[in-house]
């Protein structure tokens, strides 16, 4: 099913099989909208002619309208599950990979965050996990949302400080300590500098880029400059710009770090791109068989292909670090 017309082809029958289900589904929604609307409507003449307090009224119907569409979109939700997840583990097989829908551990977050890839939350959730072995290495890449907590005077909330991908490759060549590849921020680059001067006991130095383009993206620290130079070549670069525009996502930033391999001269790599949500099931309100659901599915395991190919190929195969 790399092919899309083949995916098409091969998937609308399972669709097909489901389209039943999703037109009771989707009828099953509306029901539940106008329970909740006729449901409120005679709760509250009830409440008028019996005299109950407007307190009483108003939480009345809205444990009214919570039930009704709970109860509305119950089926939807679990319909929208199983084609998800079928979709995902189909997809995820034919590209050579597997796939899990729930993120139970999710690989070196911590790692993330201690590098500075991501920011602090208060609130946090993982979903959509792929895993699978390309040029020798083993790479995971999966979706975080996180959220920080927010408080004014008459409420808490929450706000939405990252989401998007996060991958992690056991990287195949030798990596010696840290290189962290950070965006860059202008007139603060000399302020974050003196933030990122120890990481883990180890002193990080700014690393100049040679390219020009690069130096004006990017900010590099590294405990190594040779070893930094040696990893980010221009063709790695290039690459790592490449990974925005292929991720439909921004700020695309990563570090290389000897501490997460096994010892054997090689280390991992880990990126972090703002993405948005991906890997979704698409709107159950349309049917199935409509081939955008395919299509925009099959973008997103294409480019999770291209992005380990564009990191892990080698050099004389027009890719990696040369």
């Amino acid at each position: 099913m790399r092919d899309l017309t083949q995916a098409i082809e091969e998937l609308t029958p399972w669709l097909e099989s489901l389209e039943a289900e999703r037109k009771a589904a989707v009828s099953q929604c509306y029901k539940g909208v106008g329970i909740a609307f006729g449901g409120v409507a005679v709760f509250l003449i009830i409440s008028g002619l019996a005299g109950f307090p407007a307190p009483v009224m108003l939480v009345g119907s809205g444990l009214i309208v919570l039930g009704a569409m709970i109860w509305g979109n119950s089926a939807l939700n679990t319909l929208r599950k199983t084609v998800k997840s079928g979709l995902n583990d189909r997809f995820a097989s034919a590209f050579g990979m597997r796939y899990s829908a729930e993120v139970h551990n999710p690989v070196r977050f911590d790692a993330f965050r201690e590098h500075g890839l991501l920011p602090g939350s208060d609130r946090k959730s993982f979903e959509d996990m792929f895993s699978g072995e390309s040029y020798g290495a083993d790479f995971d890449i999966y979706e975080a949302h996180l959220e920080e907590r927010r408080r004014t005077k008459n409420r808490t909330y929450y706000v939405t400080v990252f989401r998007g991908v996060l991958i992690r490759i056991n990287f195949p060549r030798t990596v010696e300590g840290v290189t962290l590849v950070t965006r860059d921020k202008g007139i603060f680059n000399g302020l974050e500098g003196w933030g990122k001067k120890l990481f883990s006991g180890r002193k990080l130095e700014r690393v100049g880029l040679v390219d020009p383009t690069f130096e004006k993206a990017f900010e590099v620290y590294g405990t190594d400059q040779v070893m930094a130079r040696y990893l980010l070549t221009p063709s790695f670069m290039e690459r790592l710009l490449k990974l925005e525009t292929e991720l439909k996502g921004k700020n695309v930033r990563c570090v290389f770090d000897d501490a997460l391999g096994d010892g054997d001269g090689r280390g991992e790599l880990l990126i972090v791109a703002e993405t948005g949500n991906k890997f979704e099931a698409g709107s159950m309100f349309k049917p199935l068989t409509d081939h955008d659901r395919v299509e925009t599915l099959h973008g997103e395991f294409s480019m999770i292909d291209d992005i380990i190919n564009t990191v892990l190929e080698p050099a004389r195969e027009g890719g990696g670090v040369s």
